[in-house]
């Protein structure tokens, strides 16, 4: 059944991505002329990126290289420059239906048509590529949030609480060594007393992350008390068992449906991701049955990987739950289908004394290009009262 599922989704995906990209192959075609020699190169170049992701990833599993790497970097900027392509062109298809029925384009587009496709398509690549330089600078410029939480609990020995929390990296090929360096260095910097993970450590493969070893990046992260993540749904996509076992041979304590008592003085739950039943069958715990037996009188942080049904832990008695996976749909205009799925796409809320936070990631999926939110740091002074 869970294999059937995933096939009828892959069939799905590579549908409407074939479909897609034949229709920004079409109109791009249409710009040249018949004749024009570019023609043929045109085609064979756009088939070649258009599956180089593919061919990438497929490749790095077997064999992991500077080719492999190459091939999916072109293809994961191939993913933004698609969205605005077609939405550009769209854009260009529903002016000329327009035109078609209320005639608006001067003479000077009707009378040199063929020539003035040629200038748009030059236009329109030249503006995506623009776009997705920008996109790409913004994505590797973190800047760190603070948030100033007042929770209104004692606990023995602390007055306040400083969390450092850190979602969606996706460390692979796209977030390498270097990258995660500058990564551990901010937080490092920051003195957290606790480093929170939640989801999405690694991008599905393990192999580039080992490759790169990047274990010994996470061994270098300084906290007071440690660092604890939870899975994410792309630890399932390419293996939890595997990269659970990574994090964990590397410093990271990842609590699956498990909780904590950190220093007798606070407690930190983690459930398992919500794509868990998918891949294995089984359903991840209630908020009931985590929070069996845990004193209400002590604070309780939650790591919960997607921001969904987050009225259930704020109804279960959690102080603060801090959520990733959304990304803030990572590149504009996506965010207004976040915004539609989750109740808080990013950002933090807070309801009565019950506080939540979603994190829009540190880290990309896809194409390494963010437009419209900035990858973030958070870091959390929570104040006990």
């Amino acid at each position: 059944m869970k294999s059937m599922s995933l096939l009828i989704f892959l069939a799905v995906f590579f549908v409407l991505y074939g479909l897609v990209n034949y229709y920004i192959l079409i109109r791009g075609l249409q710009s040249l002329p018949d004749a024009s020699p570019l023609r043929t190169w045109y085609i064979i170049l756009f088939i070649i990126i258009a599956l180089s992701f593919f061919i990438g990833r497929t490749l790095e599993n077997y064999w992991l290289n500077p080719f492999t790497v190459t091939f999916v970097w072109i293809g994961s900027f191939w993913f933004a420059a698609m969205l605005y392509l077609v939405l550009a062109v769209l854009a260009l298809d529903i002016l000329r239906l327009i035109n078609s029925f209320i005639p608006f384009f001067p003479r000077f587009i009707t009378e040199h048509y063929s020539s003035v496709k040629q200038y748009i398509a030059l236009g329109v690549v030249s503006i995506v590529v623009i776009l997705l330089t920008i996109g790409h600078i913004n994505a590797r410029q973190m800047k760190i949030k603070t948030i100033p939480i007042s929770i209104s609990k004692k606990s023995q020995g602390m007055d306040s609480i400083s969390v450092a929390m850190i979602s969606d990296i996706h460390l692979g090929t796209i977030v390498g060594k270097a990258r995660f360096d500058s990564i551990v260095a901010k937080i490092n910097m920051m003195h957290p007393d606790i480093v929170l993970l939640p989801g999405d450590i690694v991008d599905e493969d393990l192999g580039p992350v080992i490759k790169q070893n990047l274990g010994e990046s996470l061994l270098s992260i300084k906290s007071r008390y440690g660092v604890f993540a939870v899975t994410g749904n792309h630890e399932y996509i390419g293996g939890v068992e595997e990269a659970c076992a990574y994090l964990s041979a590397h410093g990271v304590n990842v609590l699956r449906d498990e909780t904590v008592r950190i220093n007798n003085s606070f407690y930190l739950v983690g459930r398992e991701d919500r794509t868990m039943p998918r891949f294995t069958g089984r359903q991840r715990k209630s908020m009931g049955e985590l929070l069996e037996g845990i004193p209400s009188e002590y604070p309780i942080l939650l790591m919960d990987h997607q921001p969904f049904e987050v009225g259930e832990s704020m109804e279960n008695g959690i102080d603060l739950q801090v959520s990733g996976h959304t990304h803030h749909g990572q590149l504009w205009p996506l965010n207004y289908i976040t915004n539609a799925v989750y109740a808080v796409s990013w950002g933090y809320r807070k309801d009565g004394n019950r506080h939540l936070y979603v994190s829009c990631g540190v880290g990309t999926w896809g194409p390494p290009v963010r437009i419209g939110n900035q990858p973030e740091i958070v870091n959390f002074r929570i104040s006990l009262q």
